[in-house]
C-alpha cells in the first residue's frame, strides 16, 4: 500500500473529516493525522478503533505493517497549529 491509497479508503470511510494525512519512509509503516468530526466526544481508543475498523484488514494482511496515528477533532487540529 501507499499513502494515497490508504488516504482514499480514509477519506471514503470518514466524510466528516477536514484533513487527512499519510506518510511513510518505507511503504510498510504509515504515520497518519486525521482530523475529523467523527470523533468529537470520543476517547482516543474510540477514535483509533473507528481507523482500525477501516483499515484493519490491511494491517491482518501484512500490507500495513505498522500505523501511527493522530486523531483529532477541528478544534483540537486549531489548537495544535497555532
Amino acid at each position: 500500500m501507499n499513502p494515497t491509497e490508504i488516504e482514499v479508503l480514509l477519506k471514503a470511510h470518514l466524510p466528516q473529516h477536514q484533513h487527512i494525512e499519510v506518510k511513510t519512509p518505507d511503504q510498510v509503516h504509515f504515520e497518519a493525522v486525521l482530523v475529523s468530526d467523527a470523533f468529537s466526544g470520543l476517547s482516543r481508543i474510540a477514535r483509533q478503533r473507528k481507523v482500525y475498523e477501516v483499515l484493519g484488514p490491511y494491517l491482518q494482511s501484512g500490507q500495513i505493517h505498522a500505523l501511527a496515528l493522530k486523531t483529532l477533532t477541528p478544534e483540537e487540529w486549531q489548537q495544535e497549529t497555532k
